[in-house]
């Protein structure tokens, strides 16, 4: 027996779908975020992703985390936890169906503050998993005319050109659509994390 090191070695990469709609998200429950009792401005979140040539990428995985009303994330370790209101867990899950699309039902998260401690502006971040990602990509979204844009030190840092690819767009009465353009004209902002 000796005392070196054990070599690892790599092995091939596979993509990261499509099994998702018998896999990990069977249960449409998933899509709720807040209950009705929840405080907070009740909106209902639709999530289109597309692929390079526009088309709906029916069997992806969108998954959704935000803070609550008053900009706190639900975390198991943050003792602040006792301040979430009851019926909100600000995660979810949903698979898209054949236009490309799933909604989640929620709340408009309140503004959560840095590292800094400066305020960012509302937003919900977003994991997306689909068939010929070798990996999950992130981004996020804000919502249309919210004042607080100007001032978010996370827009801030992409582009001015590329900034309205992170925007939700309000369809009427609390209803809001975020596009997921993976590749191409208008290709969505991903963070690399």
């Amino acid at each position: 027996m000796t005392d070196a090191p054990i070599r690892l070695i790599a092995t091939s990469s596979q993509t990261v779908g499509p099994f998702f709609h018998f896999g990990l998200a069977d249960d449409p429950a998933l899509g709720c975020l807040a209950r009705a009792d929840t405080p907070g401005e009740r909106i209902r979140v639709t999530v289109r992703v597309l692929d390079g040539d526009g088309q709906p990428v029916p069997d992806a995985l969108v998954e959704l985390w935000q803070a609550n009303a008053a900009g706190l994330y639900v975390r198991p370790d943050d003792p602040r936890n006792i301040l979430k209101p009851a019926g909100f867990c600000g995660f979810g899950r949903l698979p898209t169906d054949k236009e490309g699309t799933c909604v989640f039902e929620t709340i408009r998260p309140g503004p959560v503050a840095d590292a800094g401690g400066q305020s960012q502006a509302s937003h919900a971040n977003v994991c997306l998993l689909a068939r010929g990602l070798l990996r999950q990509i992130y981004t996020r979204f804000y919502f249309a005319g919210d004042p607080m844009i100007a001032s978010d030190a996370v827009l801030a840092e992409v582009p001015a050109a590329r900034r309205q690819t992170l925007l939700a767009s309000s369809t009427g009465s609390g209803d809001w659509l975020f596009e997921i353009r993976l590749q191409g004209e208008g290709e969505t902002v991903f963070f690399d994390l």
